[in-house]
C-alpha cells in the first residue's frame, strides 16, 4: 500500500491532521483497511543477521511487526535492541514495552529512545510475572502497570512532560496500544477493562489468542454497545490469531497457558485431520477470514510461535490484504523491475 505523500519509501510518513504518529500502520487503521500485525520471535544471540533473517519472513504480508519484550518472563534479546535494528531497515515495529522489568525512569527513557529510533507503535503491558519464565529468582519491579504506563506515555506525548512534570524538548510522536483478551472470564468485564484501558490512552488492542468466535461477537457487541468505536478518540481491535500444530498442542496450550482458551470443537477438528499442522494453519486461515467480518475488528495480530514460516501462506490464503503489498525492505526496487521486464 503506498500512500501519496509519502517521502521516501520506509521513512517516516508526514502525520495527518487526527493523527498521532508518522506511522504506517496507524495510517492503514484509520484509512479502514484491515490491518495485519505479526511478532518477532527475538533471539537468544547478539547476531544482528538473525534478526533481519526472522523479520524478512513477513516481507510483503505485514503492516507492523511487534518486538515482543521477554515474553513468557522468559529472556531474549530486548524489544528496545530489536526495534533499532529493524527500524533502520525501515521495517513498521510495535516496540512492546513491559512494567515487570523496569521503573518509569527507564521505561520513560526507552519510550523517548523507540520514537528517536523511528518507532511509531508502542504496545504497553503489564508482563507476566517472573515465576512463569527462565529466571523464577528475578526481582520483578512493576512499578507501574498497563493502565498507569499508557497514562504516562500519553502524557509525554500530548503535553510534552514526564511524569515528574519535567518539559521535553520534543515529545515523542506514538500510537499507543494494549492487549485485551475477550476470552477470559469474568466476560462481562472485559469490555468495561478495555473502556479504561482507552481512557488511559489506549488507541489500539491486540488481543490474546482467539478460537471462539461466537465469544469474541459477544465481546465486539459489548464494546460498540459502549461506544469505543466510533469518534475521534476510537480504539482499533486486532484480534489475536495463530496457528495450532496438533490436538495434543492444542490441549497443552489449553492446560497450560493461563488466558487462553481453546474449545473441545477446535481439538476435535484437529484430531479427527491427517495431516493435523496443515488443518491447524487452514484453521487459522479459517478464523481470520471469520473475524474479519465482525463489525468493529479492525485487523488480525498473527502469533505463530514456532511456525512463522507459515504467516505468509495463512495471510495470503486469507485474502485480508485484498491485493495490497505492505512495504518492506526491496518492495520498490523489486516492483520496479517487473515493470520493466512486463
Amino acid at each position: 500500500m503506498r500512500f501519496d505523500d509519502e517521502p521516501t519509501p520506509g521513512e517516516a510518513l508526514p502525520i495527518l491532521p487526527g493523527h498521532v504518529s508518522p506511522g504506517r500502520l496507524e495510517r492503514v487503521l484509520r484509512a479502514g483497511k484491515f490491518a495485519v500485525t505479526s511478532e518477532i520471535d527475538p533471539p537468544d544471540s547478539a547476531d544482528p543477521n538473525e534478526v533481519f533473517k526472522r523479520a524478512a519472513i513477513f516481507d510483503g504480508y505485514v503492516d507492523a511487526i511487534n518486538a515482543t519484550d521477554g515474553s513468557g518472563a522468559n529472556c531474549h534479546m530486548s524489544s528496545v535492541g530489536v526495534c533499532s535494528l529493524l527500524t533502520r531497515r525501515g521495517y513498521a515495529m510495535v516496540m512492546q514495552i513491559s512494567c515487570r522489568d523496569r521503573n518509569r525512569i527507564a521505561i520513560q527513557g526507552e519510550i523517548l529512545g523507540g520514537a528517536a529510533m523511528g518507532v511509531a507503535n508502542i504496545l504497553c503491558l503489564t508482563g507476566d510475572g517472573v515465576q512463569a519464565g527462565d529466571h523464577p529468582q528475578a526481582k520483578p519491579v512493576f512499578d507501574l502497570d498497563s493502565m498507569s504506563l499508557l497514562e504516562i506515555a500519553r502524557g509525554m506525548r500530548d503535553d510534552a512532560h514526564f511524569e515528574s512534570g519535567r518539559k521535553l524538548a520534543v515529545p515523542p510522536r506514538v500510537f499507543l496500544g494494549a492487549a485485551e483478551n475477550p476470552f477470559a472470564p469474568p466476560f462481562d468485564w472485559r469490555p468495561h477493562r478495555l473502556a479504561k484501558k482507552v481512557a488511559a490512552g489506549a488507541q489500539f488492542i491486540q488481543t490474546q489468542y482467539c478460537y471462539d468466535v461466537p465469544r469474541l461477537k459477544s465481546f465486539m457487541a459489548q464494546v460498540r454497545d459502549l461506544g469505543l468505536l466510533e469518534g475521534p478518540n476510537r480504539v482499533f481491535i486486532m484480534v489475536g490469531v495463530g496457528p495450532l500444530a496438533s490436538a495434543k498442542s492444542a490441549t497443552w496450550i489449553r492446560e497450560h497457558v493461563p488466558g487462553v482458551h481453546i474449545p473441545d470443537s477446535v481439538i476435535k477438528r484437529l484430531a479427527g485431520a491427517e495431516k493435523q499442522k496443515a488443518e491447524g494453519r487452514k484453521l487459522c486461515i479459517d478464523l481470520i477470514q471469520e473475524i474479519r467480518e465482525i463489525e468493529g475488528v479492525s485487523g488480525a495480530h498473527v502469533m505463530a510461535y514456532r511456525q512463522e514460516e507459515a504467516v505468509a501462506e495463512i495471510i495470503d490464503k486469507s485474502g485480508v490484504l485484498e491485493g495490497r503489498v505492505p512495504w518492506y525492505p526491496g518492495r520498490d526496487t523489486q516492483t520496479e523491475k517487473q515493470r520493466m521486464e512486463a
